[in-house]
């Protein structure tokens, strides 16, 4: 079978076409009040970074609306929380600190991006602003924006994805099976249904 791959950005932008007007004015370097805003309503966001060999990762990060913290208008922090504690993410930024992040509102099919500089924080006098039902987070991580803009909705409507009528599980297992399947563990699948279950949730924001 026989590719054709793509080996210059010639030959992309002759196959792809120019940016178009718009898209190629829209990049901003601070925050806008309509960027504080849509921040102020998302309670999700993606995180990606890469290593200094180029080895990627990408992080969800979730918490009540609002849960990222403006610094001011070139700098925001995201709160870490109790997690798997592989901090692959983090790691990455120890060698290298660019970052993206995508930030979603449910039901909007537009995202807002923010691509920066990041550094780990174990203490700051903002800590005290992003306490979630008592949880006092031990790490954030402060993002200094080198460029924001918002993302065009195309993605969202060609999958549908806020639409209710196009969910469901893909015919998949629950999640302690999935794991039980692919990963050796000493837990049985019931073992592991009672952890991803009410305990799960209930150690959301326990250290």
């Amino acid at each position: 079978m026989s590719w054709a791959e793509i080996e210059s950005e010639a030959e992309l932008r002759e196959l792809l076409g120019e940016v178009m007007p718009r898209a190629a004015t829209k990049e901003r370097v601070r925050l806008h009040e309509r960027d504080r805003q849509w921040l102020a309503a998302s309670p999700f966001c993606l995180i990606a970074t890469s290593d200094d060999q180029g080895t990627c990762d990408v992080s969800p990060k979730g918490d009540p609306a609002g849960f990222v913290h403006v610094i001011d208008d070139a700098t925001i922090a995201i709160p870490d929380r109790p997690g798997n504690r592989r901090a692959d993410g983090f790691l990455n930024i120890l060698k290298n600190p660019h970052v993206g992040l995508i930030f979603l509102i449910p039901g909007r099919n537009e995202t807002l991006r923010i691509n920066g500089r990041a550094r780990l924080v174990r203490e700051a006098p903002f800590f005290d602003e992003l306490i979630v039902k008592g949880h006092r987070p031990d790490l954030a991580l402060v993002v200094e924006i080198e460029q924001i803009f918002f993302h065009c909705a195309k993605a969202f409507l060609r999958s549908g994805l806020w639409k209710p009528d196009t969910w469901g599980d893909g015919g998949l297992p629950s999640h302690a099976r999935l794991v039980k399947d692919v990963q050796k563990v000493e837990e049985t699948v019931e073992e592991l249904e009672s952890y991803y279950g009410e305990t799960y949730v209930k150690k959301l924001y326990a250290s």
